[in-house]
């Protein structure tokens, strides 16, 4: 992909040349259409390369964390094991079970990940090499932890640690994580106008010295009822369909562009981790 710019961009540069030269006792050049063909193949694929950028950056976000979680639960066996095989089990049983505990919850947490890659991946339209191989790998690697977690819960009941009251069911632990993941991925935006936005409640100004020199900010205590709610990982851009467009909550500028100039179609997240990392309410005021 790199070589094809490189390719394309030298050819842009030639052709441009060719046309400044042919051109230059002309009082008007004429238009070079191929030139300017090649050019948007250029934009088309800068853009392709930004999104399929940061798609892979949060897969490999998302493998690590499994990996983290896979070894802090090698971890957990070896300190349970190794209390087990002490003698006088009695009194580390409390410490055991919250091991045990914690070794489920980590593996209800990588399951759930893998589920939201998988259907990640297949809802994509972006070509990711090797990614459902990765993702099928730790699939097994995970079967195969449950088999590990499932002798070492019958080696701790065979030592009389009464471990009914855990929370060893996955799909219960997994709904947990599913509802904590939820609040997690949720976000808001609003859009307006400056006076619509300061009818209701959201924007105002503040700050300046004996009412001059205020700006316009996004309120501590906004009106959030004004707001829409969308799920992060599934909000890739956000429609404006405005002459102009102006963030006034703070998102890293690397993590978004505006798309189209008069009306602005739209903004695109490019980074969504990045972009809402700083706030979950997203406010873009119009014209």
């Amino acid at each position: 992909m790199k070589i094809l710019k490189v390719v394309i961009t030298s050819l842009i540069l030639s052709i441009s040349s060719l046309a400044l030269t042919s051109c230059a006792g002309d009082k008007e050049k004429d238009a070079n259409p191929l030139a300017d063909s090649l050019q948007g193949v250029t934009n088309n694929l800068n853009g392709k390369l930004t999104e399929k950028e940061a798609a892979l950056q949060e897969f490999i976000s998302s493998f690590n964390e499994i990996q983290e979680n896979l070894n802090t639960i090698k971890e957990k066996e070896k300190i349970v094991s190794h209390a087990s095989s002490g003698g006088d089990v009695k009194n580390k049983e409390d410490q055991i079970k919250e091991d045990i505990q914690s070794i489920y919850d980590l593996m209800a947490k990588n399951k759930n990940r893998i589920g939201s890659l998988t259907k990640k991946l297949k809802d994509s339209n972006l070509k990711l090499q090797g990614m459902e191989k990765m993702i099928e790998n730790l699939q097994i690697a995970l079967n195969q932890k449950d088999g590990e977690i499932a002798d070492l819960k019958s080696k701790m009941e065979g030592l009389n640690i009464e471990l009914a009251n855990l929370n060893t069911n996955y799909q219960a632990v997994e709904e947990e994580n599913h509802t904590k993941t939820e609040l997690i991925n949720t976000a808001y935006y609003a859009i307006g106008t400056s006076k619509e936005l300061k009818e209701k409640n959201v924007i105002g100004k503040e700050g300046g010295f004996i009412g001059i020199g205020k700006t316009t900010k996004v309120k501590s205590d906004f009106n959030k009822d004004y707001f829409t709610k969308v799920n992060i990982e599934q909000t890739s851009s956000i429609n404006i369909g405005a002459k102009k467009a102006k963030l006034l909550s703070n998102h890293p500028s690397s993590s978004y562009k505006f798309v189209g100039e008069k009306p602005v179609e739209k903004i695109e997240i490019t980074n969504p981790k990045e972009f809402w990392s700083n706030s979950k309410y997203l406010v873009i005021v119009i014209d």
